[in-house]
């Protein structure tokens, strides 16, 4: 058996939530291998609606079992916090979900170190969600980290207070006023929540798992945030592209079957960092009213504009991309002519690869299509799409040089055509 990987290829809030979810019936386990409580993923149905942000988007699914992997980056207070919503629909969520105990924890700390790098940075700041992602990160990679596996241990307090001596110290250095004991005491109270879940040994599980079932793997934020291959520095913590399933969650390359690829008819992104279709003028604000495009975690207006496709072949290309899956379609309905960037004019040279310099002045190249100017929400298989928006389609395969498989036409499970 193989593991399937969805991964956003922009910049994030690609719809990777609801993907999940359509998707998770035909997977007896999903995993989330990276990210943490910066990504919310939105699903809807029944007329109901949840963020997630660390549980996997299989957790509404009876029988999927929803793993967080190794890669996952944990704070034990919103992991809590969710799941006892979650559970308040009546979902077992401690039956549904195995914890990796190589999971690296985020400490109360963890986020006032967060704070406290972005104020330093003043103009220059990264535009973080504060969620204490970076700073764990860096524990994890300078080897000074706690994981999941370490709440077991009875000297963990001891542990425990190592790393916060270690964090204080630097806030001093910092000269950062805060209060490092405020949370403290409920991040006790939500370890000792994590505690009744099965915590496991990733990579050994998910292997024993694929000699009989397949695993889909649910990846965080988006392409162009990759630590390696995104808009340095502009970028996220971890490996965003398919590479980092491997690493997330203890899998071999040749584990990797489907690379399901997830955009969005349009562009956004949050925080700082180059947007070279991004709009300042009415169509991009009439793209973010009608897209609702402000982020499920942080409730920020995210920037938005055109679709670029340069950014989204490099992407594809990263990752190896076998199917793509278009989202918010419908948001474009309206537009008399609908713009696409296929190559970018850097320093006076056209060219369709994405540079090298994060600050390089780009000025996007458009192609033009004219709009489909009615309401694509209700289609519901691909007979009834109008032909202008199916040339638009196959455009962008025949650039991308990848089918889309899945066009995505409203936030429900239902609103769905699958090609």
């Amino acid at each position: 058996m193989k593991t399937d990987v969805v991964l956003g290829l922009q910049w994030g809030d690609e719809g990777k939530g609801k993907i999940v979810d359509v998707l998770a019936e035909r997977y007896p386990v999903v995993a989330r291998f990276q990210g943490g409580p910066n990504a919310g993923h939105s699903l809807h149905f029944d007329g109901r609606s949840f963020v997630l942000r660390s549980i996997p988007s299989g957790i509404f699914r009876d029988d999927a079992v929803n793993i967080v992997g190794n890669g996952v980056v944990i704070d034990p207070i919103t992991f809590r916090d969710e799941c006892e919503n979650i559970a308040r629909t009546g979902v077992p969520v401690k039956d549904r979900i195995l914890v990796a105990k190589k999971a690296h924890l985020i400490l109360p700390t963890h986020r006032l170190l967060d704070a406290a790098n972005e104020a330093a940075m003043g103009k220059g700041k990264i535009g973080s969600t504060l969620k204490g992602i970076g700073p764990t990160y860096t524990d994890k990679v300078s080897r000074n980290g706690l994981r999941v596996g370490d709440i077991l241990a009875e000297d963990f307090r001891q542990r425990y207070e190592k790393l916060k001596t270690r964090h204080v110290k630097m806030l001093r250095q910092m000269e950062y006023a805060c209060d490092p004991d405020a949370e403290e005491a409920t991040f006790m109270e939500a370890v000792d929540y994590l505690r009744q879940f099965t915590l496991i040994d990733c990579e050994y599980y998910v292997n024993e798992t694929l000699k009989t079932k397949p695993i889909l793997a649910e990846g965080a934020q988006g392409s162009m945030l990759d630590i390696d291959y995104g808009s340095y520095p502009f970028v996220t913590s971890s490996s965003t592209a398919c590479a980092g399933a491997c690493i997330g969650l203890g899998i071999s390359p040749s584990s990797i079957g489907h690379v399901y690829g997830i955009f969005k008819a349009y562009c956004t992104r949050v925080g700082s960092g180059p947007f070279p279709t991004e709009l300042f003028d009415e169509t991009g604000e009439k793209l973010r009213k009608i897209g609702n495009e402000f982020g499920a975690v942080t409730g920020r207006p995210r920037r938005t504009g055109w679709l670029d496709l340069v950014a989204l072949r490099y992407a594809v290309m990263i990752s190896g991309v076998t199917d793509l899956i278009m989202m918010k379609s419908d948001c474009l309905d309206t537009f008399e002519t609908i713009r696409v960037c296929t190559s970018y004019m850097v320093d006076g040279k056209e060219t369709a690869q994405v540079p090298f310099d994060t600050y390089a002045r780009i000025e996007p190249v458009y192609t033009d299509f004219k709009g489909w100017n009615s309401d694509l929400t209700g289609c519901r298989s691909e007979s009834e799409l109008p032909e202008a928006f199916r040339n638009y389609i196959s455009f962008m395969e025949e650039y991308l040089g990848v089918p889309i498989r899945i066009i995505s036409l409203g936030p429900d499970r239902e609103a769905t055509i699958m090609r």
